[in-house]
């Protein structure tokens, strides 16, 4: 995490506005909010809605321009993006095409993008705690000099109109807030499905500027031979799925994962886990729920002998609807669950399994 204020803000004798100083004429000629729309062949990432309707209340609270940043090779998919980028709340996009961007490399994506800051000057810019997104931000931000603060949780803009930017840290068991307060942009990355998805508004329109960018094929080094997709990852949807069935410590064996997995398939639902439980080697890391695994935002999240510590409370509490199932009553977990059950879940898993399997099939009939 880089960052100009490393210190965790807290409301002590004289607050953050000790802190503060008087940004140069230079600064305040950084203006408006800024997200980077991550597109891999054609496809845009979700979290950059996400960060749109975030970006959207803080430009909203800043009296200033929200625009989407978007670059990828020449053709419609850009232009789509730009228009969706309206939808969800934009008042400008930015559309960089060149064919040395129909992949993504690091050297000429932190390039056009630093110069981009450079020539528009935005005062706040959020980019995706993806592999992408992390990759492109801390390249940007070193190269700007300017602090970046990872992974957060929450963003706010202070009355004096700076970033308030939340994110855990000391292992999840800290919230801190950061500010970077002598330099601009300030900049964040936010990881999918932290942020809700705001609501898409076709309606909506915007100005384009379209950006040309100094590229030539020869000034980068790295050079794309060919694209092999991983067809088992791209299977998995953690992140969006509307049912998630998790499980913990509290499974006792690799062995009865196999709950977790037949109440999951009966739901037509994702399955995934605790940190603990891929500690063990029961899941791979890509099922990991929690702060250093997926953030989930589904409709039902059910979780199965997990004590609900705050390293998976960060990754879970956007759920619409949360149940806990743990025989320890004061696991922190009922803290914030929604519906809290003290049981075994080696027992009550398996009659999940049976009654939801039983409704499907009197359901089907009757139709």
């Amino acid at each position: 995490m880089t960052t100009d204020a490393p210190k965790p803000v807290a409301p002590a004798a004289g607050g953050r506005a000790g802190m503060k100083k008087e940004l140069s004429d230079h600064f305040k000629a950084y203006k408006h909010v800024w997200v980077f729309v991550e597109m891999e062949r054609g496809e845009v990432h979700p979290v950059s809605w996400e960060l749109m309707g975030e970006g959207r209340k803080l430009a909203d609270k800043l009296g200033v321009e929200l625009a989407g940043v978007v670059m990828g090779p020449p053709g419609g998919a850009a232009k789509a993006a730009a228009s969706e980028c309206f939808a969800y709340g934009a008042d400008v996009t930015y559309i960089v095409e060149d064919p040395v961007l129909a992949d993504y490399r690091n050297d000429p994506y932190a390039r056009v993008f630093t110069n981009l800051v450079n020539t528009y000057k935005p005062e706040i810019l959020l980019l995706g705690a993806t592999t992408l997104g992390r990759d492109l931000a801390g390249s940007v931000a070193t190269t700007l000099l300017t602090g970046l603060t990872a992974d957060c949780t929450e963003l706010a803009v202070d009355q004096d109109g700076s970033l308030a930017a939340t994110r855990p840290t000391f292992g999840g068991s800290l919230l801190f807030t950061i500010y970077t307060l002598n330099f601009r942009p300030q900049m964040a990355t936010i990881r999918p499905r932290v942020m809700s998805m705001p609501e898409r508004l076709v309606s909506r329109s915007g100005r384009v500027i379209e950006v040309k960018p100094d590229l030539t094929e020869d000034s980068v080094v790295t050079k794309i031979l060919s694209f092999l997709p991983d067809r088992s990852t791209a299977k998995l949807n953690l992140a969006y799925a509307d049912i998630v069935v998790a499980g913990g410590l509290g499974l006792q064996s690799a062995e009865n994962v196999q709950l977790i997995k037949r109440l999951a398939e009966v739901l037509g639902a994702e399955y995934g886990c605790s940190r603990p439980a891929v500690q063990k080697g029961w899941m791979t890391t890509d099922r990991q729920i929690g702060q250093t695994g997926k953030t989930i935002r589904p409709k039902l999240y059910i979780a199965a002998g997990i004590s609900g510590a705050i390293q998976h409370r960060v990754g879970v509490e956007g759920a619409d609807l949360i149940v806990a199932i743990n025989t320890d009553k004061n696991a922190p977990i009922f803290d914030f669950a929604h519906v809290g059950v003290v049981a075994d879940a080696m027992r009550i898993l398996p009659a999940l399994t049976e009654a939801f399997r039983a409704r499907l099939l009197v359901n089907r009939l009757a139709s």
